[in-house]
């Protein structure tokens, strides 16, 4: 429950992506396939590859200045960063390099693993802080540097991933801008999607043997994860909807992970959504995990698409297998 007159309200957004931009006819000079087989396929053209020197905290913390400058908001008045990533410069934490480059002296900060539901997953998680009266102000990221992990000669994977980050700030607020939301995993699924430690035994002493390796390339069962997302997705959404006392025809926009543009197509059809309600921004960029929700999103409050007051649908789906939706009002 959340402490009487404290509730929860986006109130800036922002995002980055990497300069260099890789179109499905470069693509198609790595492995055989063609602009016409991925688009068909996927819905995208083109993705944003971050280069060697390029780091997620850069990119993220890119993306927070713009959302601290919407909010009209200084990095010292930041109480909390937390980083939804899978793809962290450092495995023992990113968040806390986005705080030294901000300068947000005041703020705890740590990483939230959940793939391409983080944002969502990440969002659920900052409320709570909100609404318990804990912390006033709190930077959200989502944000992966995928292309580090990609196996650029699997065509099945590579045509999918891009680099990207976005954020917002979340708010204390008189009135709770967060309606509703449902969050789900399903271990047994797990391997249909997978960035995974690959161990070799290496020993130390005749009887001390230990597992030393690196993360192998994304692996991926495309087939599963498309009938795991259209036939959970519309039921996530659903149950939120139910928890905010609201019914479909009231929801403004349907913001999806960006995946594939069949199942967002999909869900918007089993949903009753019309597709000019569905906001999608994959051509461009690709699968961009943690990051596609929040950049979809910056995309359209800048656009002016989405106006104060609008209801908005995001839902999150991915490795885990996991998935979630929240839905919330565009409050700024």
């Amino acid at each position: 429950m959340n402490q009487p007159g404290v509730g929860v309200a986006v109130t800036g957004t922002g995002s980055m992506v990497p300069a260099t931009s890789l179109s499905n006819e470069g693509i198609s000079s790595l492995v055989e396939t063609s602009d016409d087989w991925i688009a068909t396929r996927t819905g995208i053209r083109a993705r944003c590859l971050a280069k060697p020197e390029e780091t997620l905290a850069s990119l993220a913390t890119q993306a927070c200045r713009k959302a601290l400058d919407m909010a009209k908001l200084e990095p010292t008045e930041v109480d909390l960063i937390l980083l939804a990533t899978s793809t962290p410069d450092d495995l023992f934490g990113t968040a806390g390099l986005v705080q030294a480059e901000l300068g947000a002296t005041q703020a705890v900060a740590f990483d939230l693993t959940a793939a391409c539901s983080g944002f969502v997953f990440g969002l659920v998680t900052a409320a709570q802080f909100i609404r318990t009266g804990t912390y006033q102000n709190i930077l959200l990221i989502g944000a992966d540097v995928l292309s580090r992990w990609v196996d650029w000669g699997d065509r099945r994977t590579c045509v999918l991933f891009g680099d990207g980050a976005g954020a917002v700030v979340l708010q204390a607020n008189d009135r709770d801008q967060l309606l509703g939301f449902e969050l789900r995993t399903d271990g047994t699924q797990n391997k249909y999607l997978n960035l995974a430690y690959h161990p070799e035994p290496k020993e130390l002493l005749p009887e001390v043997t230990i597992g030393q390796n690196t993360f192998h390339p994304i692996t991926m069962n495309g087939q599963e994860v498309y009938r795991f997302a259209v036939r959970r997705v519309p039921e996530i959404i659903e149950k939120a909807l139910y928890r905010a006392n609201l019914t479909v025809d009231q929801v403004d926009w349907l913001l999806l992970h960006q995946a594939n543009q069949r199942i967002m197509d999909a869900v918007g059809d089993r949903l009753g959504i019309p597709a000019e309600k569905i906001i999608s921004n994959l051509a461009k960029y690709g699968n961009t995990s943690a990051a596609s929700i929040p950049l979809a999103l910056d995309e359209e409050v800048r656009r002016g698409s989405i106006q104060p007051g609008h209801t908005i649908v995001a839902s999150g789906f991915g490795a885990g297998l996991s998935w979630g939706a929240a839905v919330f009002n565009w409050a700024r």
